[in-house]
């Protein structure tokens, strides 16, 4: 591995694995889809490069956006890239791993901690004190995502909330009513029994159950947590959480998993899409899930399915607005000006806005937002108006960016669960087992 140009130390080679691990099997020399820009003078000598992850529709959105930028800026050229998401999370950790990292990039909510921590990553706070990133038009609370040990790291570029989606068909068919922000957990488990007790069958015969099982999901687990007043991480080197807490909510879901009123332990292990989920293979009426993803679930199984709050504790929403992802700027960029000036045009240009519209979730920006939302139709009409009625309801600020550990965490998080689900162990050896190795990733 080649020294950094700034002579600080590498990441930790366990942040490279960490990223790995998000990336799934994807191999780390992966080709990023590149797109060297064609116009834009380079009379001032001051050449960026910028790089996301996303589908088709999002690079020529953000290409587009590009080409403006440089259009308004005369003598910066801006080389981009872009690739798959676990393809580019493993690049980006090699690059940052010798110092290498694009001028610009954009970040997962867990990569923050990671890189900030390794010095990889500028500070953005000089930039948004004298002017050259604006943040006037974003939620403070919201920016927190973006900071590391009190320091601004990185800025959103799109905002997310957890939700729920559910098919109105079945529960009106059950007798259930429409949720609303302040139902419980309760509530949620009554109508998970509802459904259950209709007898409804899959298309290959097998019962139909209320909903999926969100035992392995680590943001569900967050979601039920911060309803009773916890939460994930203390600190970044302490869990928020105990052994009780988590012994608690995985007996809860392994209790209604055997009652036969959520999905089953193969049909829960086989989920890693909406089409391969338990409801998107019609066994179950509904789903947690983000904001982003919904409009897949009524593309999938029809205009019955809709997007409701997640279940509380006694009224106290578990929800938060979450970043989609973010940006930051490399600490051995060479033009950090210039880097600032790209990230405030894509952040805060109504133009880009325009362009951009609600391609990486709501705009952090609340004017553009508000001006982009006018466009808005169906599913995607549904969710903005959503994230609307829960600000209104009112939710928690959402916590700083994960620790490093993070990723690693969760990934244990969901292997513990599913031992639960087999048999394999009781709920409580299961969160013993969890909190024990994430106190050594916290600490290590």
């Amino acid at each position: 591995m080649p020294e950094p140009r700034s002579g600080r130390p590498p990441l930790p080679r366990r942040a490279v694995l960490a990223a790995a691990a998000v990336g799934l099997s994807a191999a780390l020399n992966s080709t990023l889809t590149a797109c060297a820009t064609a116009s834009g003078s380079t009379s001032g000598g001051v050449t960026l490069t910028f790089s996301w992850w996303g589908n088709d529709d999002r690079a020529a959105r953000t290409e587009q956006a590009v080409r403006l930028f440089e259009k308004e800026h005369p003598g910066v050229t801006v080389r981009t890239s872009s690739g798959d998401f676990g393809a580019y999370l493993q690049k980006l950790a090699t690059q940052a791993a010798g110092g290498g990292m694009p001028d610009v990039a954009q970040l997962d909510y867990r990569q923050v901690s990671q890189y900030a921590g390794g010095d990889a990553l500028m500070s953005l706070d000089d930039a948004i004190r004298n002017g050259t990133i604006r943040t006037s038009d974003m939620s403070r609370d919201f920016l927190r995502t973006g900071t590391y040990e009190g320091g601004q790291y990185a800025l959103p570029m799109g905002r997310g909330i957890t939700g729920y989606a559910y098919d109105s068909a079945v529960y009106e068919k059950a007798g259930i009513p429409t949720p609303r922000p302040s139902w419980t957990w309760q509530d949620w488990e009554r109508a998970n029994k509802k459904i259950a007790a209709l007898g409804l069958k899959s298309p290959d015969g097998r019962p139909f159950a209320g909903a999926n099982d969100g035992g392995t999901n680590e943001d569900v687990f967050e979601t039920w947590l911060r309803s009773r007043g916890g939460q994930l991480y203390a600190s970044q080197t302490e869990l928020g959480f105990t052994e009780d807490d988590l012994t608690a909510f995985w007996t809860f879901c392994d209790r209604l998993r055997k009652e036969g009123t959520i999905a089953q332990a193969r049909d829960t292990a086989q989920a890693n899409s909406t089409e391969t989920s338990p409801m998107g293979r019609h066994l179950a009426a509904a789903d947690f899930t983000w904001d982003a993803p919904f409009p897949s679930y009524p593309a999938l199984l029809g205009d019955s399915v809709h997007f409701a709050p997640v279940p509380t504790t006694d009224g106290h929403q578990g929800s938060y607005f979450k970043p989609s992802m973010l940006i930051g700027i490399s600490a051995d960029s060479e033009h950090p000006r210039e880097a600032a000036q790209l990230v405030d045009f894509l952040l805060n240009d109504r133009r880009v806005g325009d362009i951009l519209a609600f391609s990486r979730s709501t705009p952090p920006n609340r004017r553009i937002a508000a001006r982009v939302a006018k466009t808005l139709k169906g599913p995607e009409r549904e969710i903005y108006e959503y994230a609307q009625t829960m600000e209104k309801y009112g939710l928690d600020a959402p916590p700083t960016a994960p620790p490093r550990g993070d990723v690693a965490i969760q990934t244990a998080f969901t292997r513990e669960y599913q031992r639960v689900m087999y048999g394999l162990a009781t709920p409580r050896q299961a969160a013993r087992e969890l909190i024990d190795e994430a106190n050594r990733e916290l600490t290590s």
